[in-house]
């Protein structure tokens, strides 16, 4: 198995780090969906670890991808929306502990978060959702930028009408290849290197090109699960989002087959260029190769009537495709984990210690295999919301775009007012917002959370068990940050319960 437990050791497995933007976990053949959109991940996954339960620590790029780098949910990490990555707080992150342990830093693609250039030893970054690096482009490249800009994260109705190699993705990995060859050839060839690609997709706006476009035709694809009517039965965001995007772009649930189609085609997309990434890497990096992929949160993909993400913690924005591999045997494992356990994972992976004010577990010793304790990963934490309170329904605040006209973002204001705190515990769910307004829901015969049954007495036994355990979770994640003089007692793997 790779890693170490000596951190003077020089043995330390490679890194490579495959995150997309907005992926749902259950979209792939391997996650039970009719359709085989990654048939390379899949198969990754069928050599390595798939976590059938893993999720994010909040539906929002930003707030996500700093819990990825610090190991910290968003209330400890301080960044709770898009705007504000220059503000995380942490002791050490990711970035910090693989450079002391020796490593060569690379990054590919879409940034969103706090490092920049100066953390890494190559950069690649700036990429964003409509555009590459700025003066990086030819003319083609450039013709398709504005293509994408007009657009307005919308959906196609046509095949992109531009070539595969324009596509952000494909030249993205082109970027990574390059950075891998510079490693190889480095004097340091020797050195461990950690590459993160960080793809923009499948996030809006939904294109892709021929042949991905009719790969998976309208009609095949799987049909959602709730439509418009269950945006008004589940009220506050949700509808208030709903009439937002209808009142600027009216009728538009009419395609929402057509966005399926276009998102299982940009996951095979995707799942093509990752597989000349992995293949490449497979081929330059000496040593072995620990492969980690997952995304930062999910995406609606027309359940509720909506797209994208920006309102509630519904299981399609929590819930994350991850896998690893090169670190154990072949397994599919139903702990509850999260995106904060892959800074300690990767930490133990490389023989560091886990620094000061990290939240999340190691999730080595299960990737060996080994069972998991009773109650650690028995339940799952996640947060949303910037604080303040809620908006109302018929609220209009100002917003950093205009009531009318066709232009939105699903991060506005309004639905990201708040705050609501979310456990899952087997079947249940339960959320608490800053109002003190509960949710309950039993997602074996609930998926969609349609029924709210917090108030339900046939559930006042479930209701306590995960209020305790909602608190047990907010006790546990209480800052110790910044460090005084007391030291604290941590445990093994950074599980609070003693393993068998």
């Amino acid at each position: 198995m790779a890693g170490v437990s000596d951190a003077a050791s020089p043995t330390r497995p490679n890194i490579l780090l495959v995150m997309t933007d907005q992926q749902r976990a259950d979209f792939t053949a391997a996650a039970g969906f009719g359709l085989d959109t990654m048939p390379f991940v899949d198969a990754l996954a069928a050599g390595g670890t798939r976590w059938r339960r893993a999720y994010t620590s909040s539906p929002a790029c930003v707030p996500a991808r700093t819990s990825l780098l610090t190991g910290r949910f968003p209330s400890a990490h301080r960044v709770r929306q898009n705007s504000n990555a220059a503000h995380a707080y942490y002791d050490q992150d990711l970035l910090d502990v693989l450079r002391a342990a020796g490593y060569r830093l690379q990054f590919a693609g879409k940034p969103h978060m706090h490092p920049g250039p100066a953390d890494f030893d190559d950069y690649r970054g700036d990429y964003f959702h409509t555009a590459g690096p700025a003066g990086r482009a030819d003319g083609e490249q450039t013709r398709f930028e504005r293509w994408l800009d007009e657009l307005d994260h919308g959906v196609s109705q046509v095949p992109t009408p531009f070539p595969l190699r324009v596509q952000l993705p494909y030249r993205i990995v082109d970027d990574a290849v390059e950075m891998l060859d510079l490693a190889r050839a480095s004097s340091a060839s020797a050195q461990p290197v950690f590459t993160w690609v960080s793809f923009p997709e499948p996030h809006n706006p939904y294109q892709v090109p021929a042949p991905y476009f009719d790969l998976f035709a309208e009609g095949d694809v799987p049909p959602r699960r709730a439509g418009p009517a269950a945006a008004t039965a589940k009220g506050g965001d949700y509808e208030w989002l709903r009439r937002l995007i209808e009142a600027k772009r009216p009728g538009y649930d009419a395609e929402h087959q057509r966005y399926r189609s276009n998102y299982c085609g940009m996951l095979r997309l995707l799942d093509d260029q990752i597989a000349r990434l992995v293949e490449h890497a497979r081929d330059v990096l000496a040593g072995e190769t620990v492969i980690v992929f997952l995304s930062d949160h999910g995406d609606y993909a027309g359940e509720y009537g909506l797209q994208r993400k920006g309102a509630g913690m519904p299981e399609c924005l929590l819930r994350i495709p991850l896998v690893v591999t090169g670190a154990g045997p072949t397994q599919e494992r139903d702990e509850f984990v999260s995106i904060v356990d892959v800074l300690p994972t990767l930490c133990e992976l490389a023989g560091v210690p886990i620094p000061a004010g990290v939240q999340g577990r190691s999730l080595l010793p299960l990737l060996a295999g080994a069972p998991a304790p009773p109650t650690e990963f028995a339940s799952i934490y996640a947060e949303s919301g910037v604080g303040g309170l809620p908006y109302q329904l018929t609220e209009h605040p100002p917003l950093h775009f205009r009531y009318d006209g066709a232009t939105f973002d699903e991060l506005n204001r309004v639905t990201q007012s708040g705050q609501t705190k979310m456990v899952r515990d087997g079947d249940y769910k339960l959320l608490i917002d800053s109002t003190g307004r509960g949710e309950l829901y039993d997602l074996s015969v609930d998926p969609m959370e349609l029924s709210n049954r917090f108030a339900d007495p046939d559930l006042a036994e479930t209701r306590e068990q995960l209020l305790i355990r909602l608190l047990t979770w907010d006790a546990r994640l209480a800052d110790d940050l910044p460090r005084g003089t007391y030291s604290v007692k941590r445990a093994p793997h950074n599980w609070f319960t003693a393993g068998p």
